[in-house]
């Protein structure tokens, strides 16, 4: 058996290779941090101003906000890659509704994310912190100057650059150590404290992990019960309204054709010739229904054989393009197969669509993604029981997300994520 390689020893934050990268990173941030929360302001104070020309000053707020969006990112993968903190990543925000409302609401989501002010906010004191820095960094350079000043000083007295001063050539020395202790000490401790905010701010409590966690459980379960009740009343309409009425039908059909079997063989013979039709209608329907139960060609033969088996028997032509390089777990392949179908079945009774694309990838190792995309007249809408109240409820329980986005005149898209445990 091969052995396992040992996990990699986290390195300390107060180790010299950190807190020189820190050191160079909070003073690059001290030159450019001006200017990227100058554009913050710049783009607030546009975005208030101009409120009454309305689109304009709508332009410039939705702006901002996937500038601070940019801004976080920047400021926690700079953390993240410094201090090994391990942060999930952040990601955009996104409605599971659709239409302008889904749009307004994905804006509001983004606005309000509290990762995201998090990052922000870490990397406003890291830009504070580049502030003190530079000025220290030119104290520094300024007293290893004095150390050696009695080598290159010409006077009595010998002045400090940039800071206006004089200091007698004999006691250069002796200040110039005092000025590249102190200015030293201050920068390491800027960058140790930088580390040590960082984590704190960042990186979540272990009470904020398990309440996320809870949450996220629970809106599992959730989504699993509503989806779950959906599939149930699919069922019981698909057997209500299909199989039942014609069992009833194949019934009667027998019994007329027992009571003629005697006085009229020729129309008994014709009545079981039709019951036996219907009852070959009947398996073949319920086959379907089983099939929206479960499919075995997706645990056999994975998710691209399934999705192109759904394609073969669509009523309308679809595009499959399936990049997978692994095997996921079955609910998340089940979550996927079966948003895609009732993507599918949606294009071909409501949306008046003449073809459908369906995308499927693996971002990561970690992630299923899928997107269907049709080209009709757009306009579905999340009805509580309905197919896509469904499809939402049944991601929602492999833990995955579903974004609908069906604006009046079309086109409609389907995109899903799940997380892909193999």
């Amino acid at each position: 058996m091969t052995a396992l390689p040992a996990p990699a020893r986290r390195p300390s934050l107060a180790s010299p290779l950190r807190i020189a990268g820190a050191i160079a990173q909070l003073a690059a941030l001290g030159i450019v941090g001006s200017g990227a929360f100058a554009l913050v302001l710049t783009f607030l104070a546009l975005g208030i101003g101009l409120l009454p020309v309305f689109l304009v000053g709508v332009l410039f707020l939705l702006a901002l906000v996937y500038i601070l969006y940019a801004l976080a990112w920047v400021a926690a993968a700079r953390a993240d890659g410094l201090y090994d903190l391990r942060l999930p990543p952040l990601r955009p925000r996104r409605s599971p509704r659709s239409g302008f409302r889904g749009f307004l609401h994905t804006i509001w989501l983004q606005a309000i994310d509290g990762a995201q002010w998090r990052a922000i906010a870490s990397g406003a004191i890291a830009t504070v912190f580049g502030f003190v820095i530079l000025p220290l960094l030119t104290l520094l350079a300024a007293g290893v100057a004095l150390i050696f000043a009695p080598l290159y000083a010409r006077g009595d007295t010998v002045e400090v650059l940039r800071f206006d001063l004089a200091v007698a050539t004999a006691w250069a020395p002796l200040a110039g150590v005092l000025a590249v202790i102190g200015s030293l000490a201050a920068i390491v401790g800027l960058a140790i404290a930088d580390a040590a905010l960082c984590r704190v701010i960042l990186v979540p409590s272990r009470e904020a992990q398990f309440a996320a966690e809870a949450r996220a459980s629970r809106e599992q379960r959730a989504g699993a019960v509503r989806a779950a009740e959906v599939e149930r009343t699919r069922i019981e309409r698909d057997l209500h309204d299909g199989v039942q009425p014609r069992l009833v039908s194949i019934g009667m059909t027998l019994g007329l054709a027992q009571q003629k079997i005697d006085s009229d063989p020729a129309a008994a013979k014709a009545l079981i010739a039709e019951a036996h039709a219907s009852t070959k209608a009947a398996v073949t329907e319920l086959r379907q229904l089983a099939r929206g139960i479960h499919t075995a060609v997706l645990d056999d033969r994975g998710l691209d054989a399934a999705l192109s088996a759904l394609a073969a028997r669509s009523h309308i032509p679809v595009t499959l393009d399936v990049r997978i390089a692994q095997r996921c777990s079955r609910p998340a392949e089940a979550a996927v197969y079966f948003a895609i179908a009732e993507a599918l079945t949606n294009a071909a009774k409501h949306s008046r669509a003449t073809a459908c694309r369906v995308l499927v990838r693996q971002p990561d190792a970690g992630t299923l993604w899928a997107r269907v995309e049709d080209d009709g007249i757009g306009g579905a809408r999340i009805v509580p029981g309905g197919g896509l109240d469904g499809l939402v409820n049944r991601v929602a329980a492999a833990g995955g997300v579903a974004r609908i986005d069906s604006m009046p005149g079309g086109p409609t898209t389907v995109e899903v994520t799940v997380p892909c445990a193999s």
